[in-house]
This record gives C-alpha cells, structure tokens and sequence, in this order.
C-alpha cells in the first residue's frame, strides 16, 4: 500500500481545463503497475474515470473519452489528468488509485483522500 496525494481540484467555468496531479507520498515497498482516476458526485457511486497501466495503456469512461487525457510519470509514480470542455456534469470529488500486483494473483489497491472539481458558472 502506498500513500497518495491529489492536487489540482478547484473551481472552473464550463468549457475550461483543469489538470489533477497524484502523487505517492513516502517510500513503497513493491512497483506501482495501474493507477487510475476515480470520481464520485453527490448521490452517486463512485466511478472509474481513466485508469493507465504501467505499459501506458489507457482506459476511459465513456463520459469523458474525447475531453479528458490521463497520463504518468513511472519514474516519479505520479499519475495526471488532463481534462477539457469542462461540464458540470464533471463536479465530484476526484480520486487518485494505485494498483500493487504483489503476485499474479494478489492486488493491492490504494486511494488518495480525493480532490474537489467544481464545473460552474
């Protein structure tokens, strides 16, 4: 398990751009392989935003596929998140995920406290 601390979140107009940073904080004891980015809105479940593996790979939401670009730096294990023609529809909490695959069939997940994007006028 590894800490992880987003940065970015705060307040847009529709139709701007904001960029998330996450970052481990601290030493890991085994390579991060997916890391990926959650959100959840009020009243909704949380949602997988945009994952990436380590081979850089991606993967995402249907929602923002087109307006949104995920992408890391191995090297620093921090995690970013591009996102364009913001809609209000974007406002939730933004979390950061990190994936630890200890063996082929052992996973570690963990979760960054979440940022706060707001899409509003």
């Amino acid at each position: 398990q590894v800490q992880l601390v987003e940065s970015g979140g705060g307040l847009v107009q529709p139709g701007g751009s904001l960029r998330l940073s996450c970052g481990v904080s601290g030493s890991i004891s085994s390579s991060i392989t997916n890391m990926g980015w959650y959100r959840q809105a009020p009243g909704k479940e949380r949602e997988l935003v945009a994952s990436i593996t380590n081979g850089g790979s991606t993967n995402y939401a249907g929602s923002v596929k087109g307006r949104f670009t995920i992408s890391r730096d191995n090297a620093k294990n921090t995690v970013f998140l591009q996102m364009a023609r913001l809609k209000p529809e974007d406002t939730a909490v933004y979390y950061c995920n990190a994936e630890q695959r200890l063996t082929p069939y052992k996973v570690l997940h963990s979760w960054g406290l979440g940022t706060q994007v707001t899409v509003s006028s």
